[in-house]
C-alpha cells in the first residue's frame, strides 16, 4: 500500500492514525530487520575466521559510516522534499527532485570510491589498530568501498520510495539482498565446489554483489511507481534542486559526520583496551542494532507523515502523528530492551566461546537495554524534526552529545576509571538520554519546525492551512 499526500485525510481519528503509522512503519521495521541481519550474518561468518577479522570488519565499518553519512543525508533530503511536495499536491516537483537526488547520489558514490582507492590504508590507520587487523581491514575496505556508488544508490533509492509513502518496496529489496548476501557469504568465505575459500575477501565480495542487485531492484520499483516513474527531461542537472537537496541534507550529513568522527575517536579508546575487548564491543553492537530497527521504522513513518502534513499545511496533524509514532516506538523498544538485558550474554555465545568476550558482551547489552526508551525518543523525534525540515538542530545537538558527553566519558569511565566496556556503554547511554531529553523539550515547546528567515511571515507554523501549503517551496 502506497501512502501519500493525496490519500491521507487531514483530520482522522486516533485509531485510524495508528493504522496509517503501522502501514508505513512495519514494512520499514522489517526492512531494517533484514538490513541488520546483513551485518549480523557478516559478523557471524567472519567470527568463524577469527576475532582479528571481526575487529577488521568493525573498524572498516566505522570508517564506512562516514560515507554512509553523506549518502543518508541525500536520502533524508530527498525523502522530506518528496513528502512535502506530495503533501502539497505537486507530484511533478516530487518526481523532479527524486531524479536530481539520484544524480547527486551517483556523484558522491564515485567521489567516495576514488577516496578509497587513494587513502584506504591511511584512513584505517587513524583507528590505531594492530597490524594484523589493519591488513585484513584494508582488503575488506577496498573491495567494499571502491564501488561505493552502489551503497549510495541503495540509500537514496530507498529514501525516494519512502518519501512517496512506499515502504514495502524497500522492505522486499532488503529481504532479497539478505538472502543473496547470506548464501554468497557462506560460499565465498568458506568455499563451495569449485569456488575456493576466500575468507574476509569473500565476505566483502558477497556484500558488493548484494548491493548491486539491491540497486537494480530499487530502480525497478521506482520505474513501476505511477508517482515516481522517470522523465527524460528531469535527468538534466538542475542547480535549484541540487542546491535544495544539499541545503536540507547538509545538516543531516553534518550530524552523521559528527557522530561518525566521534565514533572513530572513541573506537580508538576501545581499541586501547585490547583486540578481544574491541571484538566484544563490535559483537555487542551487532546484537544491539536489532533494537534500532524498531526505532528507525517508526522514525521513517514520522518523517513521511510529518513531511506530508507540513506540505499540506496541517501543523497540528503533523504534531499528532509525531507524538503517536514516538509513544508506539517507546513501548516497543522498552520490551526489546528487557530482552537485551536478560538475553544479552546468551546472544554472545553465537559468536565466540571466549568466556571473557561473552561476559563483556552481556555487560554491554544490559546497559543498552536500560537505555532503550531514550533511544526510541531520540530516533523517532529526530525523524519528526527532519520531516519538519529541521535538520540543523539535531546536528548541533549531536555535536554536543557526541563530543561533550560520549567521547569524553568513554575515555574517563572506560580508561581512566578502569571500568572497561561497562564504562564505554554507560557513556553511550548517557549521551543518548541527554539528546532524547533535549529533543523532547524542543518538541513540546513547539520549536521543531524550520522555515527560512525570508519566509517566516508567510510560513509561520500558526498560519492558515491555505498559506502553509504553498510554503513548502520556501523551505
Amino acid at each position: 500500500m502506497e501512502t501519500h499526500g493525496d490519500n491521507i485525510p487531514h483530520a482522522v481519528q486516533t485509531k485510524d492514525k495508528i493504522k496509517i503509522i503501522l502501514v508505513l512503519a512495519l514494512p520499514a521495521v522489517i526492512e531494517n530487520f533484514f538490513q541488520t541481519i546483513l551485518g549480523f550474518v557478516d559478523t557471524y561468518f567472519v567470527s568463524k575466521i577469527g576475532l582479528a577479522e571481526v575487529s577488521a570488519v568493525g573498524v572498516t565499518n566505522a570508517v564506512l559510516a562516514i560515507y554512509f553519512a553523506l549518502f543518508m543525508a541525500i536520502g533524508v533530503a530527498a525523502n522530506v522534499r518528496i513528502a512535502n511536495f506530495l503533501g502539497a499536491k505537486q507530484p511533478e516537483k516530487a518526481r523532479h527532485i527524486a531524479q536530481q537526488s539520484i544524480i547527486l547520489a551517483i556523484l558522491f558514490g564515485i567521489l567516495t570510491g576514488i577516496i578509497t582507492i587513494l587513502f584506504a590504508g591511511p584512513l584505517l590507520k587513524l583507528m590505531g589498530i594492530e597490524d594484523n587487523v589493519l591488513q585484513a581491514g584494508e582488503i575488506y575496505f577496498k573491495i567494499v568501498a571502491i564501488p561505493s556508488v552502489f551503497m549510495s544508490l541503495m540509500f537514496v533509492l530507498s529514501a525516494i520510495l519512502r518519501g512517496a509513502g512506499d515502504t514495502r518496496g524497500p522492505m522486499k529489496v532488503s529481504i532479497l539482498i539478505n538472502v543473496v548476501n547470506g548464501v554468497l557469504d557462506y560460499i565465498f568465505i568458506f568455499g563451495f565446489w569449485f569456488i575456493p575459500d576466500m575468507g574476509i575477501k569473500g565476505a566483502a565480495i558477497a556484500t558488493v554483489i548484494a548491493r548491486i542487485i539491491g540497486s537494480l531492484a530499487l530502480f525497478y520499483y521506482i520505474k513501476r511507481s505511477p508517482i515516481l516513474t522517470f522523465s527524460k527531461a528531469y535527468w538534466m542537472p538542475d542547480k535549484h534542486h541540487l542546491k535544495e537537496l544539499v541545503t536540507l541534507g547538509g545538516p543531516a550529513a553534518g550530524e552523521r559526520l559528527v557522530m561518525r568522527l566521534g565514533q572513530i575517536v572513541y573506537f580508538g579508546f576501545v581499541v586501547i583496551l585490547g583486540t578481544n575487548v574491541f571484538a566484544a564491543h563490535q559483537i555487542a553492537g551487532n546484537v544491539e542494532i536489532f533494537s534500532y530497527m524498531i526505532g528507525y521504522g517508526f522514525a521513517t513513518a514520522a518523517t513521511i507523515l510529518v513531511g506530508q502534513q507540513i506540505g499540506a499545511g496541517n501543523i497540528n496533524e503533523a504534531k499528532k502523528y509525531a507524538t503517536l509514532c514516538t509513544w508506539i516506538g517507546i513501548g516497543s523498544m522498552t520490551i526489546l530492551g528487557i530482552l537485551l538485558f536478560i538475553l544479552g550474554g546468551w546472544a554472545g555465545t553465537f559468536f565466540t566461546d571466549n568466556p571473557e568476550v561473552i561476559e563483556n558482551i552481556g555487560t554491554s547489552l544490559k546497559v543498552s537495554g536500560a537505555f532503550q526508551p531514550f533511544l526510541a525518543l531520540l530516533l523517532i523525534l529526530t525523524g519528526a524534526f527532519q520531516g519538519a525540515n529541521n535538520t540543523k538542530f539535531p546536528m548541533y545537538l549531536t555535536a554536543v552529545g557526541m563530543w561533550g558527553i560520549r567521547t569524553s566519558l568513554v575515555y574517563v569511565l572506560g580508561i581512566q576509571l578502569g571500568w572497561g566496556l561497562l564504562g564505554v556503554w554507560i557513556a553511550i547511554g548517557l549521551d543518548i538520554a541527554f539528546r532524547a531529553v533535549v529533543l523532547t523539550i524542543q518538541f513540546t515547546r513547539g520549536k521543531w519546525i524550520s522555515v527560512k528567515k525570508d519566509a517566516e511571515d508567510e510560513c509561520h507554523p500558526q498560519t492558515s492551512k491555505e498559506t502553509m501549503s504553498g510554503c513548502v517551496n520556501n523551505y
